[in-house]
């Protein structure tokens, strides 16, 4: 800049000396001119127009000075303002004037700088908003005096929060659990990494969380906050009890024929074969029991066999009405034997699906309602059309199922009245098995049921096309 100023000063002085130089050289030529003369009124005429004349010429010279000089540095500072202001695409006219065109393009070269930054850093906290938001996981983030300042959408969702309810809030006026409250604040005042399981009751449902909490550290070691990540177990603890509850119901199921077969025999080798009636009794309770045992085998190879992720039945359009008249035909005597009454309301339909596995679901189905259904009820078959969809219902005038276990009906080895559903000869494992098989057709089953009254069970299949 005080090169520039320097070259401004020099060109004035240079303009004015010229200007002073011309002027005194025209005084000295009317001066001569006029020397002897006594009318000295156009001496003076004279001088003020050529005063005027040079007034006006540097002004038009200064004008000139101006734009060559003082414009592109008027340009470059109205530029510099608009970066400022955060306007990054401003740039700068760079004239041909070397004594600012160093600055025009240092100008430019700044706010090209200025723009690629902010479009990294817009891209940065995109990507970084994009990772948080879609993390799976539950995060809050705490700054140094306990108000909130991030969350995310399943922090949002979990606790069903609204947004401008919790920015800027403290975190203690939060609708949180306490248990997770406690866990903040434990993480807030002792400012070091923590990990825990908090179990909480949402509602009416039980609730379990994988908690992390760490301190934000910035740069010279300074605490800036918390970050509170969570994740939701629930279903993960849930499958975990299922399958300690399904370890136990195997090994429960199965000592009980072993140990009744193991039992009697035992008996009969210590001699009770000698008596006739004994023996014939006691070979027909090994036999009963070896056949549960038989079943029970089989429906955990079925089970196992329709749980594998590669299980895939063998689809093609079958007559549903046909399906339905061959499972009532094979546990007709089931039906006989209680006296229950059964009535079809059945229209021929076509499916898509196995035949055989489908005999298999409306067995089980039907199966059940016997074995839940006192004597001298009815069971009711329907069978129609709706959309795009074949419906089957299959209901009974049993005991009914409370609303608390119809969540749980489809478990393995969950009964509603064990004692009823064991002394049948059921293993637990029938509508476990259907529910695998409907969802291999692409189908759904849904449960409708009132206590005292009776149970619906109504499957959803796609018809052929």
């Amino acid at each position: 800049m005080k090169s520039f100023r320097h070259r401004l000063l020099l060109t004035l002085l240079v303009w004015i000396g010229t200007m002073l130089t011309g002027l005194f050289m025209i005084v000295l030529q009317i001066l001569q001119f006029y020397e002897g003369t006594e009318d000295n009124s156009n001496i003076w005429l004279v001088l003020f127009l050529a005063f005027a004349a040079a007034l006006v010429f540097s002004g038009i010279v200064g004008s000139r000075i101006i734009d060559v000089h003082i414009k592109p540095i008027e340009n470059a500072t109205e530029t510099a303002m608009e970066l400022v202001k955060g306007n990054y695409r401003a740039r700068a006219s760079e004239s041909n004037a070397q004594s600012s065109v160093g600055l025009s393009r240092t100008i430019n070269v700044l706010a090209r700088n200025l723009q690629e930054i902010t479009a990294v850093r817009i891209m940065e906290q995109e990507r970084l908003k994009t990772l948080i938001e879609n993390m799976g996981s539950a995060l809050i983030m705490i700054d140094r005096q306990g108000g909130i300042s991030l969350v995310n959408k399943p922090f949002l969702e979990e606790f069903d929060l609204a947004p401008d309810h919790v920015m800027g809030k403290f975190y203690k006026e939060l609708r949180i659990p306490i248990e997770l409250e406690s866990f903040i604040e434990d993480v807030f005042m002792t400012e070091t990494h923590s990990r825990a399981q908090i179990e909480f009751m949402s509602g009416l449902t039980l609730k379990n969380l994988n908690v992390y909490g760490a301190p934000v550290i910035g740069e010279h070691q300074r605490w800036l906050g918390i970050v509170i990540v969570f994740h939701d177990i629930t279903e993960l603890k849930r499958l975990e009890q299922i399958r300690k509850d399904f370890v136990a119901n195997v090994s429960h199921e199965l000592r009980t024929p072993v140990t009744s077969i193991k039992g009697f025999s035992e008996t009969l080798l210590d001699g009770a074969y000698k008596d006739t009636e004994t023996l014939l009794s006691f070979l027909e309770i090994v036999h009963t029991e070896s056949n549960r045992l038989e079943m029970l085998i089989n429906d955990l190879l079925d089970l196992s066999r329709v749980e594998q992720s590669g299980f895939d039945v063998k689809a093609q359009p079958t007559d549903m009405k046909v399906v339905i008249k061959r499972a009532v035909e094979m546990i007709q005597s089931k039906l006989d034997e209680k006296s229950i009454r059964l009535k079809l309301d059945v229209k021929p339909v076509t499916v898509f699906g196995d035949a055989n596995r489908l005999i298999q679901v409306i067995m089980n189905l039907l199966i059940n309602a016997v074995t839940y259904s006192s004597a001298n009820t009815e069971i009711n078959i329907r069978l129609f059309v709706k959309g795009e969809q074949a419906v089957i219902q299959v209901a009974d005038q049993g005991i009914g199922i409370e609303s608390s276990e119809i969540g749980r009906l489809f478990e393995r080895f969950y009964r509603v009245d064990r004692a009823r559903s064991r002394n049948s000869g059921g293993t637990g494992l029938g509508l476990s098995i259907v529910k695998h098989l409907i969802e291999a057709h692409h189908g759904k089953v849904e449960v409708d049921s009132e206590v005292g009254v009776g149970t619906t069970f109504t499957i959803y299949l796609p018809l052929a096309s």
